[in-house]
């Protein structure tokens, strides 16, 4: 059996509401313990964000689910030819914020797509990578020959997990008891980054007879989780072990306490880790590849904050691999860190620029805190 070549031939994004400034945040996100936060200037400035996107009003109010986010950029891949939807077999969601444990991600997303057929339908869970799984699952299935068109999409909704509400109970309940009233820096942290929307790939084992199309050459991820502890979690507590309590271990007034809902992230072991391991993993993919850093055109980073950029530069540098900031692309500072979604929102970006030309070299990099886990992905124009 010879393998196919697999293309993205069309990609799509979708960032909810109004764009929401740095001295909005607050409004809309609201105050913990009805004090500004001492974190924010110290994050946002070395973030380098300016705008972000949220789901929600400044009451708090739901305008999409991550479901519809998906459905919305997924849609967005047809609006030319809506009834060709019907042609997909395959419907692959990532993402780090599902709508709920059960039914999927995925199912829901589908869901949302009546105009769609019965299909095959894949919930990669996880972070940052979980969107990069989605896209290497639809590639490998177009590669065998097992499906000639896919879908894959990447989306979040976290900002409601970063509202005030989800944190002033436990702040009252630490009051009560006499501790400290102030929600630690690694909870705090991370209201200033995130951002919610969604992003998708329409896979095909042909190019497009007319434009460009991005030929996947190879897609490799790799998982440190048996060396380094967890960094980021989420419905779960991390004991002085390093080891991993489930929310399913704690009793409901326990659960609200401890904020184990919470989004926390171990800032120490995020910065002495996150760069260092990934990227020496693509020095050791490039050399396997016979690849070196003048055969990148673009390389896309997916950043949760700008205060990596120098770190990634210097580490890549230091590897044999330095690749000039000139062609690096990233939208972070329009768009936030969308998580999953943000590889996609880039490469999305980069095609509607009108700068792509057939035969330029793009290079994917997503890592992921959670449990320090990297995917790297190598696209042709053609």
């Amino acid at each position: 059996m010879s393998l196919k070549e697999v293309f993205i031939t069309r990609t799509s994004s979708y960032l909810p509401n109004d764009p929401v400034a740095n001295d909005q945040m607050e409004s809309f996100l609201g105050l913990i313990n009805e004090q500004a936060s001492k974190m924010k200037g110290i994050v946002l400035r070395n973030n380098g964000i300016k705008n972000r996107y949220y789901a929600m009003d400044k009451e708090g109010k739901l305008t999409h689910t991550n479901a519809e986010l998906a459905a919305v950029s997924i849609k967005k891949l047809f609006e030319k030819n809506p009834s060709e939807i019907e042609e997909i077999q395959l419907l692959s969601c990532g993402t780090s914020s599902p709508d709920q444990l059960m039914p999927s991600h995925g199912n829901e997303v589908h869901g949302k797509l009546p105009e769609s057929k019965n299909i095959e339908v894949i919930s990669p869970a996880g972070n940052c990578c979980s969107g990069m799984h989605a896209l290497k699952f639809n590639y490998l299935s177009i590669k065998s020959g097992e499906t000639t068109k896919s879908v894959s999409s990447a989306s979040e909704r976290l900002s409601r997990v970063m509202h005030s509400d989800t944190f002033n109970l436990e702040v009252d309940r630490k009051v009560e008891m006499e501790e400290n009233p102030f929600i630690a820096f690694e909870k705090d942290f991370l209201r200033w980054m995130l951002s919610d929307g969604s992003a998708a790939f329409l896979l095909e084992n042909k190019k497009n007879e007319n434009g460009i199309s991005l030929r996947i050459d190879w897609i490799e991820s790799m998982s440190f989780a048996n060396q380094i502890e967890a960094c980021m979690y989420m419905a779960c507590e991390k004991l002085e072990n390093g080891d991993l309590k489930s929310y399913k271990d704690y009793t409901g007034s326990e659960i609200l306490d401890y904020s184990i809902l919470s989004v926390k992230q171990d800032v120490k072991l995020l910065s002495k880790h996150i760069v260092s391991l990934g990227f020496k993993g693509l020095k050791s993919i490039f050399e396997s590849r016979g690849l070196t850093a003048d055969d990148v055109t673009y390389f896309l980073p997916h950043m949760s904050s700008y205060f990596f950029e120098d770190k990634i530069y210097n580490e890549l540098r230091e590897n044999g691999m330095e690749i000039p900031k000139e062609r690096w692309y990233s939208n972070l500072r329009d768009t936030g860190n969308v998580g999953a979604a943000s590889i996609y929102m880039m490469v999305d970006d980069l095609w509607a620029s009108g700068n792509l030309k057939v035969g330029e070299t793009i290079l994917l990099a997503v890592p992921e805190s959670a449990r320090f886990s990297y995917v790297f992905a190598f696209l042709t124009v053609c």
